[in-house]
């Protein structure tokens, strides 16, 4: 009997306490945080699927293997500029990741404490720069280089430089956080082995780091696929196969602007699809990643 009435107490409890304001304050919050959540994807959710429709119906095997054909003028495809987004990319990647992962082994290990904060306050206000900055940056230094020098003007060497100044500070900065979570355990246990500073940092630290080293690279390379506004300033864009690193090179990213706002249907066409080719090589690119740094794992 009295357990039957201390159950019914119990019961009494629990209905009064899901009524109670604490209660019915958390339900809401956690159903705004989901309606936020989900007004939060939904852009997302709506972009990519409007590519996808309007970039599957442009598909076909022509646009990896041939050049972009006249105005008003069926098929044709844009297979250089997806060679040379993969050169400038490259050419970027080059450049920016050996730099901004010993830029940060240095921050992290050696510097001392003054140097390692300016450098850091360095990098997060290039990070903040509009990227046409950085593509009038890069025509200063090396387009109007190879005028002086007549080797010429806009070309992928051009491109790749202004990329790997948008990709740096990004690499930077992962690699800095990545190398900063690493245990101090594994640090003085490896020197109490007999390793010296460079063996640890090579052999221990570098490869406790490493998939978010790779991810941060991946999220910079992401990013450069991307972006038109240095590549106008520096690669301009060219109607043929990349030959030559001094020569102007097409990528997807100016193909969709300068097609997209063309009035021509089949260029309009084949921005769309360029789009879908551009969105895929970044998913892959992740995809990529994440099995490398799960294998390392």
């Amino acid at each position: 009997m009295s357990w039957i009435m201390e159950s019914g107490f119990v019961e009494r409890s629990l209905n009064r306490n899901s009524q109670s304001p604490r209660t019915l304050f958390n339900t809401a919050m956690t159903v705004v945080a989901f309606i936020c959540g989900a007004l939060a994807i939904l852009p997302l959710i709506a972009v990519l699927s409007y590519v996808l429709i309007r970039g599957f119906s442009s598909l076909s095997l022509s646009v990896f293997t041939e050049l972009p054909p006249a105005p008003m003028r069926p098929g044709g495809g844009f297979g250089n500029a997806i060679l040379g987004t993969l050169l400038m990319v490259g050419i970027g990647a080059a450049i920016s990741i050996p730099f901004g992962v010993m830029a940060a082994i240095y921050l992290t290990e050696f510097s001392t404490g003054s140097l390692a904060r300016w450098v850091r306050f360095a990098t997060n206000v290039l990070s903040g720069v509009p990227s046409i900055i950085a593509g009038v940056f890069a025509y200063g230094i090396v387009v109007l280089t190879l005028v002086k020098l007549n080797l010429g003007s806009y070309s992928a060497l051009g491109g790749g430089f202004a990329l790997a100044i948008l990709m740096l500070p990004i690499i930077v900065k992962t690699t800095d956080e990545a190398l900063q979570l690493v245990s101090k355990d594994l640090r003085q246990a490896s020197v109490g082995l007999g390793a010296t500073k460079f063996q640890t940092v090579a052999q221990v630290v570098l490869p406790a780091a490493l998939p978010a080293i790779v991810t941060g690279s991946t999220l910079a390379i992401a990013r450069a696929a991307g972006e038109t506004a240095p590549l106008l300033f520096t690669a301009l864009f060219s109607p043929f196969w990349p030959d030559s690193l001094f020569r102007p090179t097409a990528s997807l990213a100016v193909l969709v602007f300068n097609f997209a706002i063309s009035p021509f249907q089949n260029w309009q066409s084949l921005a769309w699809a360029a789009s879908l080719i551009l969105v895929l090589m970044v998913l892959i690119t992740s995809i990529i990643a994440r099995w490398v740094t799960r294998q390392k794992a």
